[in-house]
């Protein structure tokens, strides 16, 4: 996915667009979606690893299965086959077992300039 706006913008469209279909269809009124939005880089081995396994232990949390792998809808669920670990991170031993969670950082508003910089439509 591309955006030509705003990564902010490209998250708010798709969230609400699925928010007012889910709720039309399912005949709801709660809210779907958590508030905000963290925009984090992932820089090197060991922080793709504690994203990833912050993500598989979602529904552990939730209470939807005991382990990662009992919840048929992760990428922990046997079968699964992930991408390739992105080219580009500083190097460091990948460990692919469960370690630790991630925390995201808070959206953090630039300036108008340096967002007319750094614009994803490059």
């Amino acid at each position: 996915m591309t955006p030509i706006t705003s990564l902010e913008k490209a998250v708010q469209l798709i969230k609400g667009g699925f928010s007012f279909r889910a709720k039309k269809e399912l005949g709801s009124n709660l809210e779907i979606w958590g508030r905000g939005f963290a925009d984090h880089r992932i820089r090197d081995f060991e922080d793709y690893d504690k994203h990833l396994h912050y993500i598989h232990l979602n529904p552990v949390k939730k209470h939807l299965c005991a382990i990662p792998a009992e919840y048929k809808y992760s990428s922990a669920y046997p079968g699964w086959k992930l991408d390739p670990i992105p080219q580009g991170l500083k190097p460091g031993d990948f460990v692919g077992t469960l370690c630790g969670t991630a925390e995201a950082v808070p959206f953090q508003s630039q300036s108008p300039n340096l967002m007319k910089r750094t614009s994803l439509t490059k």
